[in-house]
């Protein structure tokens, strides 16, 4: 069985591989400067980490899968995720960032971090940059970097909260940039998505394995529940667990009106649902009525 490391604190890593510490809460660096890291087994990190790089060397296995983390690239992972380097040493040329979730504590960051689901994406799903928006990105680094090598004072944390906040935000737009870019590569995303979903409600699985949940239909289309939720949205406005609602409801009102010899609670069971009431909520959420009031009405 191989090995996990596990780096609790930055000052813990840091110190590991004898790289100068600024703030014991969040480093930034470049990675030359650092020298050659030796990763043996897998590692995990208790706090955030993004990645730049700017050289073609070194290939990661993250969870099951192998990506060749290629020039231009950006990873971010979130904390307690597993990674595992196969080549001998990090990237050697580039940017890195680690930040403690304790740094954004009682800011608006920290309330709002949760909105940043690329942490959560996959290695083969990680943000390809042009060279404008590398610029862009780099610059972030730059003052981060400029800001942790200040004095501190009482403008300290608020100027390294709005930085680090400034370069996730780009980083959101650039990923709405990739989705509209793979949309063109991959016109038949949707007509895919819609055809996996078609083939559940048709195939006896709804009654037999219950509601298809987000991770199944990533799984079936090789991506991680939060990448396929965003480019759903970005495409329709709606994520993937609204769209298997939505094929929800409109499969219940084909039912309500053409099968009358049922219950409604025979067509709940049908649809998947464990309690009926859950149903039924869900119904009238969405559609405005109880799927009685909608038989009856129609």
């Amino acid at each position: 069985m191989e090995s996990l490391k596990v780096f609790n604190t930055i000052s813990e890593f840091n110190k590991s591989y004898g790289i100068p510490l600024l703030h014991p809460l969040i480093h930034v660096g470049r990675m030359e400067e650092a020298g050659c890291i030796q990763i043996e087994g897998n590692y995990c990190f208790n706090f955030f980490a993004i990645y730049l790089k700017d050289d073609e060397s070194g290939m990661i296995r993250y969870g099951r899968d192998y990506y060749d983390y290629q020039s231009g690239t950006m990873l971010f992972m979130a904390p307690r995720q597993v990674l595992k380097e196969l080549g001998n040493e990090l990237p050697n040329r580039g940017w890195v960032m680690y930040f403690h979730p304790d740094l954004l504590r009682g800011t608006s960051l920290g309330r709002n971090i949760g909105n940043y689901t690329f942490f959560q994406y996959s290695v083969n799903e990680a943000l390809h940059l042009s060279d404008e928006e590398r610029d862009i990105i780099t610059g972030c680094f730059r003052n981060l970097l400029t800001e942790l090598h200040h004095s501190i004072d009482d403008n300290s944390k608020a100027l390294i909260i709005s930085n680090l906040e400034l370069m996730l935000n780009y980083s959101k737009r650039f990923y709405e940039r990739q989705f509209i870019t793979r949309s063109q590569t991959n016109p038949d995303f949707l007509s895919r998505f819609e055809q996996i979903l078609d083939e559940y409600f048709n195939s006896g699985q709804l009654v037999k394995q219950g509601i298809p949940n987000v991770k199944y239909l990533a799984d079936c289309m090789n991506l991680s529940p939060n990448y396929l939720s965003d480019m759903l949205r970005k495409y329709t406005g709606k994520g993937a667990l609204e769209q298997v609602q939505m094929k929800l409801i409109e499969t219940a009102k084909d039912r309500l009106l053409y099968h009358t010899d049922k219950t409604v609670n025979e067509i709940a069971y049908e649809l998947g649902f464990e309690y009926p009431q859950y149903f039924c909520r869900l119904f009238k959420k969405r559609v405005g009525m109880t799927p009685s009031e909608y038989r009856s009405a129609n």
